[in-house]
């Protein structure tokens, strides 16, 4: 074999390889929007949840004015927070905060126990949380895939020169690690 053909396939390679790892990480950047979206969808049904159970709740415990304001501030503040995992993060552990003492309320009620609606927003209050937490940890593994095939080699040369990053994880602080208690 000749000199330049030996070049020629040297340099071929090198440029499938750049490619191949450029293609890698395209894949895995698109599958952490993809992640990310499903923590919006999974966020937004939580969200639009919130009102119907204060509303269930307010007809059995009118006295609580003080504690639905702060469910529905924390609620619009959350779904106007940047969609950054950090904003969303902080954000996030608000709502859950309020939700934990407006069903603190509702738990201290016999009545509001009793009621249907109120038990089938639960239900889905409870599969709505469990959906989260899901949809954050697909989010943080490819996130985790993410950094680790750019910071690592062969990986890392062509994140660098594609000027890729690394993603920040979607974490919850110590206080509101697992979903909202809900039990009656």
């Amino acid at each position: 074999m000749s000199a330049p053909l030996v070049v020629v396939a040297i340099v071929v390679l090198v440029a499938l390889s750049v490619v191949v790892l450029y293609n890698g990480l395209i894949r895995r950047r698109n599958r952490i929007d993809s992640a990310w979206a499903q923590i919006d969808v999974q966020l937004q049904r939580r969200y639009d949840l919130i009102p119907n159970l204060v509303e269930s709740v307010k007809g059995y415990a009118s006295h609580e004015r003080e504690l639905f304001e702060r469910v529905a501030q924390a609620r619009t503040q959350a779904m106007a927070a940047p969609a950054t995992p950090a904003a969303r993060s902080q954000a996030e552990q608000q709502v859950t905060g309020a939700l934990r003492g407006l069903l603190a309320v509702a738990e201290s009620n016999p009545d509001l126990k009793a009621n249907q609606n109120f038990l089938a927003l639960q239900e889905e209050l409870v599969g709505t949380e469990g959906r989260i937490a899901y949809a954050r940890q697909f989010y943080n593994d490819t996130v985790q895939d993410w950094n680790t095939r750019i910071q690592a080699f062969p990986g890392r040369l062509v994140a660098a020169s594609f000027k890729f990053t690394p993603r920040e994880y979607f974490e919850a602080d110590d206080t509101s690690r697992g979903p909202v208690g809900v039990q009656f």
